[in-house]
């Protein structure tokens, strides 16, 4: 899959300016880092709250992992992060229109595994890029 379909690589290329050290790569890597360790932990959260019928902590879930994947470039993830988090206020992938809350839950259940393949493709991805196990 070519790297443009995972990340934007205009919005990344932004953070890569912000290293000092362009072999190193310290101060990219880090925030690359706390964002694998961000999602990890999102996504379990987003299972126990899928698991509880919590559609409200999906939603904010939703938006925080949205927030962190745009500012990586990771745009497939942003995207569907945005999808769930308007699924967690019942309403459809673009924000408006309502659905119920067993329609909410079924979407939210299908787009999360879309999600997690589409965090493993980034992920692969820049730990390829920044040459991590």
């Amino acid at each position: 899959m070519p790297s443009d379909e995972i990340v934007d690589h205009n919005i990344f290329d932004q953070l890569l300016e912000m290293d000092e050290d362009d072999e190193d790569r310290g101060f990219s890597r880090d925030i690359v880092t706390n964002y694998f360790e961000q999602a990890e932990t999102t996504f379990s959260s987003m299972d126990a709250s899928l698991a509880s019928k919590d559609l409200q902590a999906l939603s904010r879930l939703g938006h925080f992992l949205k927030g962190s994947s745009a500012a990586l470039g990771l745009t497939k993830v942003k995207s569907s992060c945005e999808k769930m988090q308007h699924y967690g206020n019942m309403k459809d992938e673009h924000g408006s229109g309502s659905l119920s809350e067993d329609e909410a839950l079924k979407r939210i259940a299908t787009l999360l595994k879309q999600t997690k393949t589409e965090y493993h493709e980034a992920e692969k991805y820049l730990k390829e890029f920044y040459g991590m196990p």
